[in-house]
């Protein structure tokens, strides 16, 4: 079974998802320099994972990694709306700067759950790191925190089911090294 042959079309490119992780992690240096604490760069598993990585090594500051896993969707293709933390963070954020990145913000539930249980832990501050962001779809306003700031590195069109570069369906398609459109038939 060829994986490429279930996907109806390329959104973004390995080498245009390069060049924007590049982006983020410069902006996100850039931003970050002249703190006094590095930042803690927490990835939400399992979508982000590849994302994670990559984002990681263009930050070029001392940081901090660690993971959450958040679930939401099970073997679905839309969000029930109700995520709970299935695996917490070996890291203590408080006091510290969290930027959390996540594969892809669809209503907003997830994020919005993610930031209040990092302001319960100390956070001083929560930022957001997405690389895809269906804001047509939201439903839940999600409010950073302190001087947290919202760095996306693509608009999906809403109607679209993506898979890819971390992004599955019912646990398959991580490994793509692209975001493509998975085909209907795939999944309904």
């Amino acid at each position: 079974m060829d994986l490429n042959d279930h996907i109806e079309k390329i959104l973004w490119t390995e080498q245009q998802i390069s060049e924007r992780v590049s982006e983020l992690g410069s902006q996100i240096t850039k931003d970050f320099k002249s703190g006094a604490i590095a930042p803690a760069i927490v990835g939400v598993a399992t979508g982000a994972f590849l994302f994670t990585a990559d984002l990681a090594r263009n930050i070029h500051l001392p940081i901090t990694v660690d993971f959450i896993r958040v679930e939401s969707y099970g073997s679905g293709t839309v969000s029930n709306g109700r995520p709970t933390i299935s695996f917490d963070l070996k890291l203590d954020v408080r006091g510290k700067h969290v930027i959390l990145v996540e594969d892809i913000v669809d209503t907003g539930s997830t994020l919005s759950c993610l930031i209040d249980y990092m302001k319960t832990k100390g956070a001083s501050s929560v930022s957001v790191c997405a690389l895809l962001d269906k804001p047509a779809r939201r439903k839940v306003h999600f409010e950073l925190v302190g001087e947290g700031k919202y760095y996306c590195g693509f608009e999906v069109c809403p109607d679209n089911f993506v898979v890819g570069y971390g992004l599955d369906f019912d646990e398959v398609y991580r490994n793509l090294p692209y975001v493509g459109v998975l085909k209907p038939e795939i999944y309904q």
